[in-house]
């Protein structure tokens, strides 16, 4: 599949996608509370999404069954919502959400302490993961490669003393929610897809605190760190413009 650069048109576009999104994953931000289960979230969420006029991104891709992913300690990516999930003090909980508008996609993490506060430890993971991201954000300029990209989340992540998840990757976005080319958050210098004006990229670091192997649980979605380790993910849509990196998810 070839990479689809888009113009000004549709980066505006995307950009409003974007700023609905943040509205939904801000709201949902406040939700994470002791005592409340990860349907609750989801609940939230698919009730924002319509009241925003949007659609969700997630549900029904590939028969995955929720707006949200809500991915809690040890889990790194596409947690199903369950009311039986409740969350208590000490949990991070991992709430990745996208959604389409006029046919444009918008995708986004973030992960959040329980109630607003965590361990040093934890918070530390959270802090280094989030500034991944926008190191691969600054390294997603013209003329730069794809490569570039991974290798500012990597050598970021990997001197803090955390490891970067090699089975998830980012992607491209626009008019679907995953387009060519992938974006890994690993990577050497200089190899890779060359960033070229109007490439839209959805960059997410998924960090462990331990070591970096993944397992699937027998749901067939739900990734968790073989180790045991606790997981922090965090994820903007950037598009590669001639002044710069511009975040459309914020």
């Amino acid at each position: 599949m070839a990479i689809v650069c888009k113009s000004q048109a549709e980066i505006e576009k995307m950009r409003h996608s974007g700023r609905i999104l943040r509205q939904v994953l801000n709201m949902v931000r406040e939700l994470a509370v002791a005592g409340a289960s990860t349907m609750d979230l989801e609940h939230a969420a698919e009730e924002k999404i319509k009241e925003l006029g949007a659609r969700p991104a997630f549900k029904g891709y590939h028969d995955y069954p929720c707006v949200l992913c809500t991915s809690v300690n040890q889990e790194i990516v596409h947690g199903i919502p369950s009311q039986r999930r409740v969350l208590k003090a000490g949990d991070i909980v991992s709430i990745d959400c996208g959604v389409v508008v006029d046919g444009y996609y918008a995708d986004a993490a973030i992960t959040v302490p329980v109630g607003g506060a965590t361990t040093p430890e934890l918070q530390r993971l959270l802090d280094v993961t989030r500034e991944s991201l926008y190191r691969g954000i600054e390294a997603a300029r013209l003329g730069n490669s794809v490569g570039d990209v991974g290798a500012a989340v990597q050598e970021y992540v990997e001197a803090n003393g955390f490891s970067i998840v090699r089975e998830f990757v980012g992607h491209g976005i626009g008019r679907q929610l995953h387009e060519e080319p992938q974006v890994p958050n690993f990577g050497v210098r200089g190899h890779g897809a060359r960033l070229e004006e109007g490439m839209v990229l959805a960059i997410e670091p998924m960090v462990n605190a331990g070591r970096p192997g993944a397992r699937l649980l027998s749901d067939k979605w739900t990734a968790v760190t073989e180790d045991g380790s606790y997981s922090a993910h965090f994820e903007h849509c950037v598009a590669v413009t001639r002044n710069g990196p511009m975040i459309l998810t914020e």
